[in-house]
């Protein structure tokens, strides 16, 4: 199809849509509460529907005391009776699809259910707002004068009981519209390889050919592919593969640690960085401005949205409030309630809101991905903040990281362990353990208290990682490709000591 006329139908569809945004940017809470009855009339016959009487809810109060806060082990059951091919369990239309995720600190898979509903007016509505938004942005952009080179699932489906399961790329993937598929590059049959290390290949064989202008993907697994691509190819930058290249959409993990790196792989200033933050439970916020690091809440995808302040989080105040009540500069773990009936589900995400008017916020990450074992309560969000300072200071570049406790023991007190593959190494790396130290102080005052005088933590431990092991750890671990994610802090030692036993053997 001509540019010019996918601009014009793009720019077509903006106009279209941009009255709905300006609808929910002008009445956000009166948007949710429109959208939160509607779910709960579409779902009042459904055995959940019956069992809380969504019937006789009129208002968000009814429905927050009545409902229960939950997590994939509570509706777990239901899930594999829906997967046997049951329905109308917890939404009225048959659920055809699961979206299988280990996540990222549990081996056990998780299969989420993605209905009709959610692929067309969630996953596939964000992803035409993605291109519009952008385009909007950039009216010079040729984007659609050549093909998007994708980086999706890792695993083919499979079907049982009548239903299929994978990951949600491959969900998504399969069953795209033709005229997505063609501007696309892998061609699907590629994109849903199992092995990610014949895929590799396979990807770089197909694309090299192509015209591509944009890239979509994990940042972590991009660089991979990307790195791969200039080997091969013997090329000193991105642009010498692909001279039209000019945005990278990307999601799934923070950007922090691996900007710099994309910044030498693509040298042009005038390159763009999108950001999206979806997840095999729906696709929620978009980057809709340029050089922004902050993302709009999008409010009429299906979703509707509640927040626990991570304050309360697991205590025995916690508490739970809708978007109205939302404050700039607070934590907060996601909870939501969506088109593909999930009912008051905690996604284990966590962010924070840098905007009310209207409502942008940044990931800060994982309720499962913090320290809080001394009350220091340090989240990805500081640790990721710290190490790109230190890193600009010591002129040195990551790859990958893993930290953890050290847990009291006798009159010895805590700390924190740190293992960190390097890119490019610190010259002293004990300056950068005292620096990363100091900068992570600086940033998170609980974490600061604890360390004060080494009253309750020690300086911090830092192991140099040797080249790959995070990748071998993976790939022990099955989990190459796709959207799986490096296990960046945790309470316990489990990572951290198997990374740590795995670097002595070496």
């Amino acid at each position: 199809m001509p540019i010019p006329l996918v601009n014009s139908i793009a720019s077509w569809f903006l106009k279209k849509r941009i009255s709905q945004i300006e609808l929910f940017l002008s009445n956000p809470n009166e948007v949710q509460l429109e959208l939160l009855m509607s779910l709960i009339t579409t779902a009042k016959k459904t055995e959940i529907g019956k069992q809380y009487d969504f019937a006789s809810i009129t208002d968000y109060k009814t429905f927050s005391e009545r409902i229960p806060v939950t997590r994939y082990e509570d509706i777990q059951p239901m899930i594999e009776r829906s997967r046997k091919g049951e329905s109308n369990i917890f939404w009225p239309k048959p659920i055809k699809w699961f979206a299988k995720s280990s996540g990222t600190t549990n081996a056990k898979s998780k299969f989420i259910p993605v209905s009709d509903d959610s692929l067309e007016l969630c996953h596939y509505a964000a992803s035409k707002d993605l291109l519009c938004m952008y385009l909007n942005n950039n009216e010079g952009s040729q984007m659609f004068n050549g093909k998007s080179l994708r980086l999706g699932g890792s695993k083919e489906l499979y079907e049982q009981n009548g239903t299929f399961y994978g990951d949600l790329s491959a969900i998504l993937i399969d069953n795209l519209p033709l005229w997505a598929e063609f501007s696309s590059t892998p061609s699907n049959k590629v994109s849903l390889m199992g092995d990610w290390e014949i895929k590799i290949d396979a990807i770089i064989k197909e694309t090299l050919r192509e015209n591509v202008t944009s890239l979509a993907g994990v940042p972590s697994w991009m660089l991979v592919l990307l790195n791969e691509v200039l080997e091969q190819t013997q090329k000193a930058n991105l642009f010498e593969v692909w001279e039209n290249l000019e945005v990278y959409f990307h999601g799934g993990v923070s950007f922090a640690p691996y900007e710099e790196q994309y910044r030498n792989l693509l040298p042009k200033p005038e390159f763009k960085y999108y950001e999206i933050y979806n997840a095999s439970e729906g696709f929620f916020a978009i980057q809709d401005q340029n050089d922004s690091d902050e993302l709009l809440l999008m409010l009429d995808y299906g979703i509707f949205y509640e927040f626990i302040p991570m304050e309360t989080f697991h205590t025995p105040n916690q508490k739970v409030i809708p978007l109205a009540d939302v404050e700039v500069g607070q934590n907060y773990a996601v909870v939501i309630t969506t088109n593909a009936g999930l009912w008051r589900y905690m996604i284990g995400d966590t962010v924070r809101f840098t905007s009310t008017k209207p409502h942008r916020i940044k990931v800060t990450g994982r309720t499962k991905h913090h320290i809080n074992v001394f009350g220091e309560e340090l989240i990805i969000e500081n640790a990721e903040d710290a190490l790109k300072r230190v890193c600009a200071a010591t002129k040195s570049k990551i790859v990958e990281y893993t930290a953890g406790p050290v847990f009291m023991e006798g009159n010895e007190k805590g700390a924190h362990e740190w293992i960190v593959e390097f890119k490019k190494l610190p010259e002293n790396i004990d300056e950068f353990a005292f620096l990363l130290d100091e900068a992570l102080q600086n940033i998170n005052s609980d974490y600061e208290a604890k360390r004060f005088n080494n009253i309750t933590l020690n300086s911090l431990k830092l192991h140099v990682a040797r080249t790959g092991l995070f990748y071998d750890w993976l790939k022990k671990n099955d989990k190459l490709g796709g959207q799986h994610k490096i296990p960046r802090l945790s309470n316990q030692r489990d990572y951290l000591d198997e990374l740590l036993q795995m670097n002595r053997k070496s």
